[in-house]
């Protein structure tokens, strides 16, 4: 144990670890005093880098920081105790920087994209224009005074089951039709080919 702690060559990734247990317990400690220890850290970083499209997430970018030490510190450890098992010795640090380095920012990249897709946005998205809009309809036909269900995404993505009614004529199933008005129950369409396949499953 002493000579793990001591040896030279496992000092970058000792340093690492140090640094990203400080980080935590600061941030944590500024969490239960209501204060962003994180937005310190930010004066460090150019603008361009803090608010480049790679980094918007949802959440606080010190734990990219904090994911990119741990996975520094994980994988330099794992591929020196792989060479310890072997040659009964550790290599220099400057041996292995960069692929530990590699796939530090590789698991870095895939813990940050695994986090954002699982934390919900911090803002609503309730306002949403679907006037104009491409749809399909997804079940039954569509007669005037006889709505239809129709699918359609709007300018955030998101998908939204709508009844639709044409002006005149009939909409078939899975017509393509774009939304021409809002009623109060339903939105009036206008069918556009007899087709589409954009928003098939």
């Amino acid at each position: 144990m002493q000579q793990f702690l001591l040896d030279s060559n496992l000092i970058p990734f000792h340093v690492s670890l140090i640094i990203l247990i400080l980080l935590s317990v600061v941030e944590t400690i500024g969490y239960y005093f209501n204060i962003k220890p994180s937005s310190f850290f930010k004066s460090f970083f150019p603008h361009y880098l803090t608010s480049s499209p790679l980094i918007n997430v949802k959440f606080s970018k010190l734990l990219i920081i904090i994911f990119l030490l741990l996975n520094f510190s994980v994988a330099g450890y794992v591929i020196e105790f792989i060479i310890f098992a072997k040659f009964h010795t550790f290599v220099p640090a400057y041996y292995i920087f960069i692929p530990v380095l590699i796939i530090a920012v590789f698991f870095t990249v895939f813990m940050i994209h695994c986090l954002d897709q699982v934390i919900k946005p911090k803002v609503k998205r309730k306002n949403f224009v679907l006037i104009g809009r491409l749809a399909t309809i997804s079940s039954g036909n569509a007669r005037p005074g006889s709505s239809a269900q129709a699918r359609v995404r709007d300018e955030f993505g998101q998908l939204h089951y709508i009844q639709v009614e044409p002006e005149f004529g009939e909409l078939e199933l899975h017509s393509q039709i774009i939304l021409i008005k809002q009623q109060k129950s339903h939105y009036i369409a206008k069918r556009i080919s007899k087709s589409n396949h954009l928003f098939q499953d």
